[in-house]
């Protein structure tokens, strides 16, 4: 495979395993796996679709906006400077959706991983004031953590799904690492960051 071919595969890559989709893919195995499967799919396809308007598609309209204000590329928002503005977009999303769901009263299953995402975009913006971490791969690691997690809660063999997750998440911080958007230190830091922040919230809270 030649050089373009490897980034652009990057590029790809980092588009559609954005750390946006971790409440999403969270919401989805819990309404297919937990005994919150019993829901009629109407309201499955309703809490989907918020969580899906609130965690990706408005911080991801207005994080673009932001970046065509400025006529910045994308390579230039992911300066560190640059990266405190989207994670305050994504951190007042996700808090929105999460102050809707309590407000109707949604089982903590899923409110959980709300608050899973939640914490660990903080936790990555905080950390961005002195030091560019991956928020991609804190986004894995937050599905291994809750895996794990849910395992115990659930009790299930988690197995299967850590290993794919485990390769997605190897996929992920490469392809960070080869668009030169991040350090293997960064990759791996966020990585261990999404997996301690996820289980503890999800055992604690």
């Amino acid at each position: 495979m030649s050089e373009k071919n490897i980034i652009l595969t990057a590029r790809v890559v980092s588009m559609l395993l954005t750390p946006f989709y971790l409440p999403v893919i969270g919401v989805l195995a819990i309404l297919v796996f937990s005994y919150l499967s019993t829901f009629p799919w109407q309201v499955k396809l309703s809490l989907v679709l918020m969580v899906y308007l609130f965690t990706v598609l408005v911080p991801t309209l207005l994080i673009h906006i932001y970046r065509q204000y400025h006529g910045w590329t994308l390579l230039q928002l992911g300066t560190k400077e640059r990266r405190m503005m989207p994670y305050i977009i994504s951190i007042l999303c996700y808090f929105g959706c999460l102050y809707i769901m309590d407000l109707i009263h949604l089982p903590h299953l899923i409110t959980s991983m709300l608050m899973v995402a939640l914490v660990i975009q903080v936790l990555c913006a905080v950390i961005n004031v002195w030091w560019k971490i991956s928020t991609h791969t804190a986004g894995m690691g937050g599905v291994l953590g809750a895996l794990v997690a849910f395992s115990f809660i659930l009790n299930f063999n988690p197995v299967w799904w850590l290993c794919l997750a485990i390769v997605a998440s190897g996929i992920v911080g490469s392809s960070r690492i080869i668009l030169r958007q991040h350090t293997l230190t960064q990759v791996t830091a966020g990585l261990f960051l999404g997996i301690v922040s996820a289980f503890c919230t999800i055992m604690l809270i």
